[in-house]
């Protein structure tokens, strides 16, 4: 009998040497990077097996997990009809299914903007309303394949097309079909390599899509007439600059269809007009280095106006107001000056008010502007829509009608599910419309949210979200707990507090959850993004560490208990924490990381390169980036070191951060870390947001649950049950 003990995979290194700006480099894992080389896919799969292995004790705790996530979901659902022209729209999914149905109803009563109650509890071959309308089965779409992706779905003006976009791969690159809805049949036309959905123009006969480069880089904007060939489009906009990305879209009035063009840094917009079948676009304002804005049309005394929202007058944006015609920033009137307290985020316009969703102090806040009749002094009101509870996230939701009396605004927070509610303009009246359904009993009162404050190493405070279920910290409530602490901090994205069903499976063993809100993100403004990208990223990693360390020092919890995890921007944020303070965790989990740093952003042929010189900055010509980025990218780092156990997830059709980034990493720390616990789990028919269908991603998620319950020491912990 052996005693030799199973070993990990070992990739071959076949180390390759570069130099430059003086500053040599040896890389002994990039022909990972080769995706058709079989001798790659064994490795990936070798270790796929070496996880299973690793893990097979939880197996199990993972169908437990899954169970649970299971048992609190109402599988066969719907969501709160929402209202377009002459239909009702709504979303139904059906137990033991993946995906669901999208459906509508016609409006019975155009006076009355209640939505209907469909019946929750409706067979899937049974209408949830009378006279119900299945527009797409997406079950039936993703028959036959592992993966499915609804990229974007759009009714044509005169309601009776469907364009909808599908990606069965998981590389983002949707195919567009028209189905015409009274005959269920589906047109010629079928266009390929298209990024997401389409804008139809203001007839019914026409449509506006966009295409990437070969750098996976959206840059031009097509006319599709229907009934004509891909390859007869008319191409209406193409952006050469490789820092920019293109998107198109309408304005909610549907006068106007929008082109925009966008840096990290600079935008800049050109109008169409919708009735105009062979509108040119016409661009509104030249870009200038360092503004970005953004166009909404309103209508004001019977006049068109644009309403542009802007940073060219202070880093937090302000709301101006222009003539619907070319006009520079100059002739922009302020309508909300800027404020440096309060960070204008988005603007939505209606026939007589504006939506505007903005953030202060770390929260989230929805504003209702009354619009009169003089475009010299518009606003005639201003009020906020109000929630009650510091922790509570809320937002403007689907209103697509001009002349809606009400908007939608959803509304929720770490221990509450979310909410749907109608605010009626007229009233102020807020109604709940709809509160996700949590089964088995759930009572949000038996949890407790807290806002922490951790001081990073320049002194700066940084915020914390935490939830936790009332008594695990014993009688005095300050006994410590074993923590789940989140990060991202990159592209000013907010990772605001926000419920999950699957989280219920960490807090009920007896652990806490918390969201580090580290610069480079933007809760708390455009300054906290700017304070961690560029020469100051290394903001973001201290902003994490010394969450950690706060939640120790404030006895929450201590080191060993404390699982981080990040994903994306955020798994580079875990790969740079695990060299630079590993002591301060118990585990790290990495969801398909952009650890390789330096080799992607030293490369302008891959996806997304230029245009995230402005995130990270330009290594190839600048000496000074390259050093910044090679100071911190987790590859470059990787040593020796005490890590914790280390859970990397990647997809290997991912075209935002590459398969091969964590591969490498995991390679070069079972390299130069021997000691080191590390994983790696590979999606092999997957992309950036992971495996399809809910099922799959409850069994996916419920893997990772599983790993991280085995960190805190929860592995064997039964879950609380309420009222207990």
């Amino acid at each position: 009998m052996s005693d030799e003990r199973p070993v990990p995979p070992r990739a071959e290194a076949r180390p390759v040497t570069t130099t430059l700006h003086g500053q040599e480099r040896t890389d002994e894992y990039e022909w990972l990077r080769a995706k058709e080389d079989p001798e790659v896919i064994a490795h990936l799969e070798a270790e796929n097996d070496w996880t299973q292995a690793r893990t097979a004790h939880l197996a199990g705790l993972r169908g437990r997990v899954f169970d649970e996530i299971k048992a609190r979901t109402l599988e066969t659902d719907l969501s709160v009809p929402t209202r377009v022209r002459g239909f009702w729209y709504y979303g139904r999914s059906f137990e033991g299914r993946q995906y669901g149905a999208s459906c509508r109803v016609p409006v019975s009563d155009p006076a009355d903007w209640t939505p209907p109650q469909p019946a929750a509890d409706a067979d899937p071959d049974q209408p949830a309303l009378p006279g119900e309308e299945t527009l797409l089965d997406l079950d039936a779409l993703a028959e036959g394949h592992d993966f499915f992706s609804l990229g974007g779905s759009s009714i044509s003006p005169d309601d009776l097309l469907l364009a909808y976009a599908t990606d069965v791969v998981g590389d983002e690159r949707y195919t567009v079909r028209v189905l015409d809805l009274a005959t269920r049949e589906l047109l010629d036309d079928v266009l390929t390599d298209v990024l997401g959905g389409v804008t139809w123009a203001g007839a019914s006969d026409h449509f506006y899509y966009t295409t990437v480069d070969e750098a996976w880089r959206p840059d031009k904007v097509w006319r599709h007439r229907l009934g004509t060939a891909q390859a007869d489009d008319e191409l209406v906009f193409h952006e050469p600059d490789e820092r920019y990305f293109v998107g198109v879209g309408r304005t909610r009035s549907r006068r106007f269809v929008m082109i925009a063009a966008s840096s990290k840094t600079t935008s800049e917009f050109h109008v169409l007009d919708a009735t105009d079948p062979g509108a040119a676009p016409v661009r509104f304002a030249e870009r200038t280095d360092g503004v970005e804005y953004s166009l909404e049309h309103a209508v004001i005394g019977g006049r068109d106006h644009f309403l542009v929202l802007h940073n060219a007058n202070g880093p937090e944006f302000e709301l101006g107001l222009a003539p619907a015609e070319p006009t520079p920033v100059a002739g922009w009137t302020p309508l909300l000056p800027h404020d440096i307290a309060v960070r204008l985020e988005d603007v939505d316009a209606f026939a007589d008010h504006l939506v505007v969703s903005q953030r202060s102090n770390g929260s989230t806040q929805v504003r209702v502007l009354d619009l009169g009749q003089d475009p010299a002094s518009p606003v005639v009101g201003d009020r906020f829509v109000e929630f009650p509870g510091e922790l509570a996230t809320v937002g403007a939701g689907g209103n697509p009608a001009w002349e809606q009396p009400t908007i939608r605004v959803g509304m929720t927070s770490l221990s509450r599910p979310s909410a749907v509610y109608d605010h009626d303009l007229r009233t102020g009246e807020l109604v709940l419309r709809k509160q996700a359904p949590v089964l088995g009993g759930y009572d949000a009162d038996e949890y407790e949210e807290h806002r922490l404050w951790a001081t990073s190493v320049d002194g700066v405070q940084v915020p914390i979200s935490l939830v936790v279920r009332k008594g695990v910290r014993g009688a005095a409530g300050t006994d410590p707990v074993p923590v789940h602490l989140y990060g991202y901090g990159a592209y000013e994205a907010s990772i605001d507090p926000y419920f999950a069903v699957s989280r219920l499976s960490v807090l009920d063993r007896g652990a806490a959850f918390a969201i580090a809100h580290i610069r480079g993100g933007g809760e708390m403004g455009r300054h906290w993004y700017d304070d961690g990208k560029l020469e100051h990223k290394q903001h973001t990693f201290d902003d994490f560490i010394a969450a950690a360390q706060h939640l120790v020092a404030t006895g929450w919890t201590t080191a060993e208990r404390i699982v981080g995890e990040g994903a994306s921007a955020g798994g580079l944020l875990i790969g740079a924490v695990a060299n630079q303070a590993p002591e301060s965790f118990g585990g790290f989990v990495a969801g398909v990381p952009f650890v390789d740093t330096l080799t992607t952003m030293l490369d302008a042929t891959l996806p997304l390169t230029v245009p995230e010189y402005d995130e990270w900055g330009n290594p190839t010509d600048d000496p000074v980036a390259y050093a910044r980025i090679a100071g911190y990218a987790p590859y470059e780092n990787v040593a020796d070191l005490p890590y914790p156990p280390i859970l990397a997830e990647t997809s290997l059709n991912d075209t935002r951060v590459l398969y091969v980034e964590p591969a490498k990493w995991v390679a070069r720390l079972r390299e130069r870390a021997p000691h080191a616990d590390v994983l790696l789990r590979t999606e092999m028919a997957a992309g950036h947001g992971g495996v399809s269908g809910r099922y799959r991603a409850w069994e996916d998620r419920a893997f990772t649950i599983a790993w991280i319950l085995d960190r805190l020491g929860l592995a064997e912990q039964e879950p609380l049950v309420n009222g207990s």
